[in-house]
């Protein structure tokens, strides 16, 4: 993502900065007796381990029934999908194994899936604002023609792999996701570990063949309806992300997901906070029908329309957890690139705190510890995470990764229940 423009001045209202954090406890006290709290948090990576096959991924029934008791508290925003043969609630579903009816419980996650497409309520009820039916017929079309290109492709990069097992593969790696067709390719790279060269290989071939989605869709005069999500990545570059090419470091970008334009997590959580406010208050300060596909997508406009249209006395206190940022030198020595999934809506999280006065929080949970090869926040020293001039500042790590924050996460739950 592009550096942040500068803030415009503070309210005077502005709050001195928070006290530093230095473990789960001191979070957990630190948000005991905020009343206006709102929890947003990322899914794969902070509340279940990060695997190669987004169909294994494995959630704590604990966590779901804390997320209950969090209601009006919590809500999550993903590039991830709710619905769907692999979204998050089929794991819901099976987390709860037939002990308890999500649907009729409300024991769904709610908030935005798809980058901020798919809204979605506890009872698992969803909709698709701004998503126009051509546009959905034209993702419907797009894992079939992934999984043939790759079919062709791919045996040019894997000789050895035979007929079968490249099936196998290729149910893993195409993921047909209804708002964000995607291919992950954690599986691939299983298939030819520590090569770096052929991985890179691989995330161009990717690449390519995402491109030439784009171009169709271009002809099928939808030019302006989607965008290519890298995930991790090092950022923009004339409006593209950067892929991060696979290295000794880890494997760098491995999800690349077609989405719907204006699915930015950064523009979803405005409209987490304009629908939370709405439901305490009854009015919805930026609109009833406020999306992501019809938002400002650029992060000094999102600040001005939330200080244009919010009651500082209605902006809950924010607390945004992640596991996805990405910082690597420049080829010049002399600068950062700067991104990753959640890079943009925790920025933006902690540039409200400074313009509404809020004690938000920013938290980053490691997810080295799954599947997938990933940065660590282990030793410290936050190499190719974070950087010494990193505009985003992390109140706190977690660094035992997803299983820590969720026994932090069932903590909060339950004080919040007592009042």
């Amino acid at each position: 993502m592009a550096e942040p423009s500068p803030l415009p001045p503070p309210h005077p209202f502005a709050m001195t900065q928070a006290s530093p954090l230095h473990s789960t406890d001191d979070l957990l006290e630190d948000l005991a007796g905020s009343g206006e709290l709102l929890i947003v948090q990322d899914l794969d990576g902070v509340c279940m381990p990060l695997v190669r096959d987004p169909r294994r991924r494995q959630l704590d029934p604990g966590y779901l029934h804390a997320a209950r008791r969090m209601e009006g508290h919590f809500a999550v925003l993903t590039n991830g999908e709710h619905g769907g043969s692999r979204g998050v609630n089929r794991l819901v579903e099976r987390a709860l194994d037939g002990q308890a009816d999500p649907a009729r419980e409300g024991l769904y996650l709610p908030g935005l899936g798809a980058g901020g497409v798919e809204l979605q309520n506890r009872f698992g009820q969803a909709s698709h604002p701004g998503v126009q039916p051509s546009e959905l017929r034209f993702l419907a079309a797009v894992p079939k023609r992934l999984a043939q290109a790759l079919r062709e492709r791919l045996p040019a990069l894997l000789p050895e792999l035979r007929t079968e097992r490249l099936e196998v593969l290729l149910d893993a790696v195409v993921l047909d996701n209804t708002l964000s067709p995607s291919l992950n390719l954690n599986a691939l790279f299983a298939a030819m570990p520590g090569d770096a060269a052929r991985q890179q290989d691989l995330q161009s071939l990717a690449r390519e063949l995402m491109e030439e989605v784009m171009e169709e869709a271009a002809a099928s005069e939808l030019t302006a309806s989607f965008f290519l999500h890298l995930a991790p990545n090092l950022g923009q570059r004339e409006g593209r992300e950067q892929l991060k090419p696979a290295g000794p470091g880890g494997t760098g970008t491995t999800d690349l997901q077609l989405m719907l334009r204006g699915a930015l997590k950064e523009v979803g959580l405005l409209v987490l906070i304009n629908q939370t406010i709405a439901q305490r208050t009854g009015q919805a300060p930026l609109g009833d029908d406020f999306n992501v596909r019809t938002a400002p997508h650029d992060h000094p406009s999102l600040l001005a329309l939330a200080r244009s249209a919010i009651d500082p006395a209605q902006m809950p206190r924010l607390v945004g957890v992640g596991d996805t940022i990405t910082s690597e030198a420049a080829a010049d020595g002399r600068s950062w690139l700067r991104g990753g999934s959640d890079r943009g809506f925790l920025t933006l999280l902690q540039e409200l705190g400074k313009v509404f006065g809020t004690a938000n929080r920013v938290v980053l949970v490691d997810s080295s510890g799954g599947e997938v090869d990933r940065p660590s926040l282990a030793d410290g020293r936050l190499s190719g995470i974070s950087d010494p001039k990193d505009p985003l500042k992390i109140d706190l790590m977690i660094p035992g990764g997803p299983a820590d924050y969720v026994r932090f996460f069932k903590a909060l739950a339950a004080r919040q229940a007592r009042g």
